[in-house]
């Protein structure tokens, strides 16, 4: 990551960070209110000035979200981030308990693409009154 520009202090605001880390403002603003981001100081003017740690806290929020983490396993491995409190073991488990509602839902995906695929596969695509596909929706569940 090159140098931060910004105010004086090479602090940045609300819209540099959000353009840096390719978070929108509002998120920012929401990771903030539940304390997955720490509050930044403010300036005289009441401005919100964030540093590099914010840059770097708020691009491992991205990533874990990316990753499908939720807001609270993020909230652990953030801790788990901190000097002193590494523990490989604890991330592991979190890990592993999210790759597994992982494996779960393409093996949902899997039998849904299955369905689908064989629901298709009896559609004639003619203007016919019968479709397997609707009937099929009609009768799930």
């Amino acid at each position: 990551m090159g140098a931060i520009t910004g105010a004086q202090s090479g602090a940045l605001t609300i819209g540099q960070l959000s353009r840096r880390t390719g978070v929108n403002i509002e998120n920012i603003r929401y990771f903030e209110k539940v304390g997955l981001l720490s509050a930044p100081p403010r300036t005289v003017g009441g401005h919100r000035s964030y540093g590099t740690e914010h840059v770097r806290t708020l691009a491992f929020i991205r990533r874990g979200r990316e990753l499908g983490f939720s807001p609270d396993e993020v909230r652990a491995l953030l801790e788990l981030r901190q000097p002193g409190r590494a523990s490989c073991c604890e991330v592991q488990e979190i890990a592993a308990h999210h790759l597994d509602r992982v494996r779960a839902k393409i093996a949902d995906l899997t039998r849904l693409e299955r369905l689908l695929a064989g629901t298709m596969e009896q559609c004639s695509g003619d203007a016919a009154p019968e479709c397997p596909v609707l009937d099929m929706i009609d009768h799930i569940g």
